[in-house]
């Protein structure tokens, strides 16, 4: 479960860019073509928090406030521009890959019934499961792909390099209550407190 978290954290470099509100105010963010709606990042935010009610959290260390909120944007946008990227160069993640991958999880978890507790604890909502697996999954090939065309860094500089050009290229807007989309590291930078949806 720790590769999200190398995930998110390949947005690392990037160029600055005046970024202005998203034009719908249904619209948690928009990359390029693609819109993310508001329902979909609350649906994820309402999710995680519902799923913590089931299983016991004592030992775990879970965002709660702007923190979840931004969690839940970058997932969805970093998601996002992983499938531009894939879209460009021609590459997918077929059924087979998805369905392998979620047992492999499963068997490292030890059940399936461990699954709800890892998830909780990844602060992954359970409908966006298969999306988390498809986001790693092409991660992982473009990591290979690159490899394979010489890349030699170990620090993630190369995939990091393509997220910031897509970025650049399709361009992303982020609501207001969000935050914004900072191009200089590649990150959400979330609002201010009194901006912010407080969950």
């Amino acid at each position: 479960m720790n590769k999200f978290k190398k995930l998110i954290a390949l947005a690392g470099v990037g160029l600055v860019l005046v970024l202005t509100a998203c034009s719908g105010q249904s619209s948690a963010a928009s990359i390029g073509d693609t819109e993310v709606p508001l329902s979909t990042v609350q649906d994820t935010i309402n999710e995680i928090l519902k799923e913590r009610n089931k299983v016991e959290t004592e030992d775990l260390t879970l965002a709660a406030g702007v923190e979840l909120n931004t969690n839940a944007i970058r997932f969805h946008v970093i998601s996002v521009i992983f499938d531009d990227i894939a879209e460009k160069i021609e590459m997918t993640v077929t059924d087979a890959e998805l369905a392998a991958r979620r047992e492999d999880i499963i068997s490292q978890i030890g059940s399936e019934d461990g699954l709800a507790f890892a998830l909780v604890g990844a602060q992954i909502a359970p409908q966006d499961f298969e999306r988390y697996i498809r986001t790693v999954l092409l991660a992982e090939k473009i990591g290979a792909a690159l490899e394979s065309q010489g890349e030699t860094a170990a620090d993630g500089s190369g995939i990091q390099n393509l997220i910031i050009a897509m970025g650049k290229e399709q361009k992303v807007d982020i609501n207001p209550r969000y935050g914004s989309w900072d191009y200089e590291t590649g990150n959400i930078t979330p609002p201010a407190d009194n901006e912010a949806i407080q969950k």
